[in-house]
């Protein structure tokens, strides 16, 4: 136990597999493209089902259903505010005007 107690942990490396740009790439891909277009030649993309979605903005949010949607943590936020107003207005009615707090 005394041992783990002065234990630091080792660093962490940083690993990052670096993507590239390749240029001659997508030039040839771009032409193979415009080719396929003048030759009528149509590539067939596997359809899943499920709408493309071009970034992840939002996604971890809306995945699972573990979070609340924004609209659901505002209400119950404008509920939570409402509580409290009430509680407060309480605690000032019976401190000015009640003989509550006054014995």
């Amino acid at each position: 136990m005394i041992s783990n107690f002065f234990h630091t942990p080792g660093t962490k490396k940083f690993r990052i597999n670096p993507r590239f740009y390749d240029p001659d790439k997508e030039e040839r891909d771009e032409r193979e493209r415009r080719i396929k277009e003048e030759l009528g030649i149509v590539d067939e993309k596997v359809d899943d089902g499920k709408p493309y979605r071009p970034s992840i903005k939002g996604q971890f949010r809306a995945g699972d259903g573990w979070a609340k949607s924004s609209e659901s943590a505002r209400k119950a936020q404008n509920r939570r505010l409402i509580w409290i107003i009430m509680i407060l207005v309480l605690v000032v009615y019976l401190f000015f005007y009640s003989d509550f707090f006054s014995a």
